[in-house]
């Protein structure tokens, strides 16, 4: 494929997910004239869909895309590093949101709820560390 049809999808995908979060954003309630950011998006409906579930997944879906784009455009061979096992981009993608799930479940657990951005930097970091050594 040539360089501007990637140039093309790339756009298209982004214009697309941009849509999808702004969708997002305009569904959030406002209660008393104040966004009501823990507020259910589709009031009555069978699972509480807040802003920041909704936004969690919606950066789960662009990171799929990112590596699927990735993947196509330049295909790569396993490699083979400090677990001894060989790894794909996306084995390292999994990897590391399956650390990250644990780094915030123990940040939880030995901190609270209170200082959650300590357990995001410390997250990426371990993605950085997963993505160059695993």
């Amino acid at each position: 494929m040539t360089a501007s049809r990637w140039t093309t999808i790339y756009l298209v995908i982004a214009a697309i997910m941009l849509a999808i979060l702004a969708m997002l954003y305009a569904a959030v309630p406002v209660k008393d004239g104040v966004k009501d950011w823990t507020g259910q998006l589709i009031p009555g409906f069978w699972m509480a869909w807040t802003f920041p579930v909704a936004l969690f997944f919606w950066c789960i879906a662009a990171l799929l895309i990112l590596m699927t784009l990735l993947a196509i455009r330049f295909p790569e061979t396993p490699r083979v590093g400090i677990l001894r096992i060989e790894t794909t981009r996306g084995d390292r993608l999994f990897i590391t949101l399956l650390g990250s799930a644990f780094i915030h479940l123990a940040w939880l657990y030995f901190a609270g709820p209170d200082a959650l951005w300590g357990a995001l930097l410390l997250s990426l970091a371990y993605a950085a560390a997963v993505f160059r050594w695993v």
